[in-house]
């Protein structure tokens, strides 16, 4: 089979070798007031940006920026000495700020302050004072870690390393796992106080909207895939799936369903110039106008139901027509479920262009953060 399925059956379906990656290029400066989109296309634990500073050119260990994203979670924020030696890590979990700090072989976690992921922006200060390290939010609610130890306090030389968006040392030194990838953006930095150079092996950095909505967006280069199997359906369960947005300002493949070696299960596809939406399921088919916000579509094994809705008076058109699929229970077994993207033998194709503004299976929504996906697709933010 081609290299689609043998990534499955090895349990790696990336996006990054479905659709190809990028070749890496020189390291390009940046500056560090710049504005960074922390989900441009890299390892999901590496930096989109980093830089050095020699400790005899820092007067002032405390950083400040803002920070934007509707993301529950992801890497913010990272500094070390002496090589990773010593390290502080600020992310987001649950919407709240985690800072996670090793010194001196002193492992601390600490979390709390008010909820960041509320697409607004918010200014964060950094700041190491004496025995404490010191988070500040929109200048007043404050997050505080103290340490304090038997050793000698100690002069530190050499270089103080500072990064955006990932790590440099090895996640599993971390003293709580959170899921690193951040849909959300940096801008305003001002580091020690400090003008430096920060370097970046983008090619270029990847643009922020000026004004975000809650969502999944889709540029129509790419689409995220699950396996069926996390959803745990038996094999003669029936499967709700709902799907939210303003389908009609939007253009390809909503989700496809497949299972190896078999035929596409089912499949829903908006056209943006019929204005309509057309669900197949075993090759037979049903379509409705492509005005309605919402749809909620049952699958069972032998039939389809679609309920739509057009405005949020809940105005409902529901169809249904009897259809089967030989491999239904296989599908749900061992199959993929695909989001902004017709599956294929070799890769993906058909890409959704638009904003889904949710996306439920079984009743409960999906991170897209936790499938394979390409890293065009922003997983918590459209533009408005």
């Amino acid at each position: 089979m081609a290299a689609f399925w043998k990534a499955l059956a090895g349990g790696l379906l990336l996006a990054l070798s479905l659709l190809g990656r990028p070749a890496e290029s020189d390291k390009n400066k940046v500056s560090g007031s710049s504005t960074f989109y922390l989900g441009q296309e890299r390892d999901i634990w590496r930096p989109l940006t980093h830089t050095k500073i020699n400790f005899t050119d820092i007067v002032s260990i405390k950083s400040s920026f803002q920070l934007r994203t509707f993301d529950p979670e992801g890497t913010i924020f990272y500094g070390d000495t002496k090589r990773g030696e010593d390290w502080f890590v600020l992310s987001l979990k649950d919407g709240v700020a985690l800072m996670q700090i090793n010194q001196l072989g002193m492992l601390i976690s600490v979390t709390g302050g008010p909820k960041l992921n509320d697409g607004k922006w918010h200014t964060l200060e950094v700041s190491n004072q004496g025995k404490f390290v010191i988070l500040e939010v929109d200048g007043s609610d404050r997050l505080v870690v103290g340490m304090q130890n038997e050793h000698p306090e100690e002069i530190i030389q050499g270089d103080l390393r500072l990064a955006l968006g990932g790590i440099l040392i090895n996640k599993d030194k971390l003293i709580v796992e959170y899921e690193p990838q951040m849909d959300g953006c940096v801008r305003d930095g001002v580091w020690l106080n400090l003008s430096i150079p920060w370097e970046t092996e983008a090619d270029r950095l990847w643009p922020c909207y000026q004004d975000i909505q809650p969502g999944s967006y889709f540029p129509g280069t790419g689409f995220a895939v699950f396996n069926t199997s996390v959803f745990s359906i038996a094999e003669d369960d029936e499967i709700k799936i709902k799907l939210k947005g303003e389908f009609n300002q939007m253009d390809g493949t909503i989700l496809s369903i497949k299972a190896p070696g078999q035929e596409m299960m089912f499949t829903s596809v908006v056209n943006n110039n019929t204005k309509e939406i057309t669900l197949t399921y075993g090759g037979y088919e049903l379509s409705v106008s492509s005005m309605y916000i919402e749809l909620e579509i049952t699958i069972e094994k032998d039939s389809l139901t679609l309920k739509a809705i057009e405005d949020e008076l809940s105005s409902t058109t529901a169809s249904a027509i009897p259809a089967s699929h030989p491999a239904y229970g296989t599908t749900w077994r061992d199959g993929l479920l695909a989001i902004g993207g017709l599956l294929g033998e070799s890769e993906g194709s058909q890409f959704l262009s638009g904003c889904l503004k949710s996306i439920q299976v079984q009743g409960k929504d999906l991170d897209l953060d936790l499938a394979h996906k390409h890293m065009s697709v922003s997983s918590h933010s459209c533009p408005a």
